[in-house]
């Protein structure tokens, strides 16, 4: 993978290149084929879309996790084969070759490495963003999962970040006057937490004290020992991919279990704990054959939240639940996402926009989270704001990665077709 800043700025100069010319081919074909659609159309098309997607999952770091949140966080606003495409990055991502792992493992452990380990699979059980996972058994005999950080991943966050929104800006595919400089910033914090895997094991030791008693989650141990800035040795933990629920053969009471775990999960962390992981890509969690308990693989991506804040979410709720529109306005006013005085076309847009979202908190009984329809209402009422009623506004920045953690959650859910008494887990957490 290309870890030098210079390497990796160049084959950003090449998305830009191809991005030019394959909208010059495109539009073209489309003049010359008479059909309707203007300059900028001819970007939007889903060739464009999925080279982006390679290019991004090729280069992974920030590169690509700034992706995979703009592929949650801007459905609104990208057009949807490209919010389709970059989709796909939070499933997969191209590995290291082995003389890669091995120059890592060189500078983290130092000269003689190996002997640290009775055997280590050069075949790595997962690859994502910041880092890919090895199988390695220590001398002593614990059997370990390596998390090893790809070279180059955080001394590149910031350029990345900045070099795929002017991309995106030069693409035409985001809005020139939404101001994401908030969003960004953050997009940067976040991602340099997740690039210290030495603060990612602090994680894991708090988030294993605040599930203490808790039968159907866990977390893997640390070694510490073995972990380094680049580096994490956690348990090596054997279970199935949680999307194996999916399957048709699945008992429907497994199902609604996971979902009720991964719910209340949920909303403990947000009303109880404040504090937060917020990466719910489907490959952080495995399920244990013969318990069903949930293990928690990636603490990465956590973030503390301040009650004050956490208070405001749950006045949102109280009020979505209630069916009361002038105190979600104000409550929506109180967390950002509505400015004070808002044109009233738009204050109601908004208003309906939290009720939707809020649906699985007002429905009284199981909600069939398979059954649902709210990701594509909520898009449409997306479009509706930014393109008729023309409120093109980010949500405040503290909100982003806690929207990836919801929409994650909800959509992982759906895809096990659970079925989940929202309204009973969430109330008393809000204070209903």
């Amino acid at each position: 993978m290309p870890s030098g800043r210079l390497e990796r700025l160049a084959r950003f100069g090449w998305m830009a290149g191809e991005f030019a010319a394959g909208g010059l081919v495109e539009g073209t074909r489309r003049f010359f084929g008479k059909e309707a659609g203007d300059a900028a159309s001819a970007l939007f098309n889903p060739e464009a879309a999925k080279r982006l997607a390679q290019r991004l999952a090729r280069l992974r770091g920030a590169a690509m996790k700034l992706g995979q949140l703009l592929s949650l966080e801007s459905a609104d606003l990208l057009p949807p084969e490209f919010a389709e495409a970059l989709a796909v990055l939070r499933a997969s991502a191209d590995v290291m070759p082995p003389g890669q792992v091995r120059g890592v493992l060189g500078r983290e452990y130092g000269k003689g490495w190996e002997a640290r380990f009775l055997d280590f699979d050069w075949e790595p059980i997962a690859a994502a963003s910041i880092g890919q996972v090895h199988a390695a058994t220590a001398q002593d005999g614990r059997a370990l999962a390596l998390k090893i950080q790809y070279p180059g991943v955080a001394r590149s966050i910031d350029s990345d970040v900045d070099n795929v929104a002017s991309l995106l800006r030069m693409a035409k595919l985001l809005p020139v006057e939404v101001d994401l400089s908030g969003i960004l910033a953050e997009a940067k914090r976040q991602l340099k937490q997740e690039a210290d895997y030495l603060q990612e094991a602090e994680h894991l030791r708090r988030y294993a004290a605040l599930l203490e008693g808790e039968s159907a989650l866990f977390v893997p141990a640390v070694h510490v020992d073995l972990t380094t800035r680049r580096v994490l040795a956690m348990d090596r933990v054997l279970g199935e991919p949680i999307e194996s629920l999916a399957a048709p053969d699945t008992e429907q009471r497994r199902r609604d279990a996971v979902g009720h775990a991964l719910e209340r999960l949920v909303f403990r962390e947000l009303f109880e704990f404040h504090f937060m992981q917020t990466d719910p890509n489907f490959a952080n969690y495995l399920v244990e054959p013969a318990t069903d308990r949930i293990a928690l693989l990636d603490l990465g991506s956590a973030r503390v939240f301040d009650p004050a804040f956490c208070e405001r979410y749950a006045r949102i709720v109280r009020a979505a639940i209630a069916g009361d529109r002038a105190e979600i306005r104000a409550a929506a006013v109180a967390i950002g996402y509505l400015p004070a005085g808002e044109r009233e076309d738009r204050a109601r847009g908004v208003e309906e926009l939290v009720l939707t979202v809020c649906e699985p908190f007002r429905h009284r009984g199981a909600y069939d989270f398979g059954r649902s329809r709210i990701p594509v209402r909520v898009r449409d009422l997306g479009f509706d704001l930014a393109f008729k009623k023309g409120f093109l506004r980010p949500p405040p920045p503290e909100t982003v990665f806690l929207h990836r953690k919801l929409v994650g959650s909800f959509m992982l859910c759906a895809r096990i077709r659970a079925r989940v008494d929202v309204r009973a887990l969430v109330e008393p957490l809000v204070g209903l």
